[in-house]
């Protein structure tokens, strides 16, 4: 699978052990940075991250940041991207089979390298359900971008 990661400075100590366990499983990696611990803002690295998933470039994503919610929370404001803070194993694979999730965001001042070579096991082999109930979720949530202007 072709997996895009990026992350902020604060998520840099983390970042190097999500991009060597996913190449070690046989995943095409973009490392999007940071590439130091030098302070950068996290929505400028989310952006280009998701970026490579809306164009294809990338199948799924990693976002590691502080806590994995700034992340997040940026990520989920691009339409077609379904971004999750995953820290347990069971969220990290039903957030893709129920949710189609294709951001995994986590949090490097919260778990560190043993757990999150499971999660991310754990989402990049989670399958998107063909149950009727999460699809028709999910194309609500599409129909949710399309229809939903912010007033000016």
């Amino acid at each position: 699978m072709r997996i895009a990661v990026g992350g902020d400075h604060a998520g840099f100590p983390l970042k190097e052990t999500v991009v060597t366990a996913l190449k070690r499983m046989g995943h095409e990696v973009t490392d999007f940075g940071s590439y130091d611990s030098n302070p950068v803002d996290f929505p400028d690295i989310t952006r280009t991250v998701c970026a490579a998933v809306l164009s294809g470039e990338a199948e799924r994503a990693i976002m590691v940041c502080g806590t994995g919610v700034g992340a997040c929370i940026a990520a989920n404001k691009i339409p077609g991207i379904r971004a999750s803070v995953c820290h347990d194993i069971y969220s990290a694979h039903q957030c893709v089979e129920h949710d189609d999730v294709n951001v995994m965001c986590v949090g490097a001042q919260i778990i560190g390298p043993v757990i999150v070579v499971e999660l991310l096991e754990s989402f990049l082999k989670a399958e998107f359900s063909t149950a009727e109930e999460f699809r028709r979720r999910v194309e609500k949530l599409h129909e949710m971008e399309r229809q939903f202007t912010v007033p000016k």
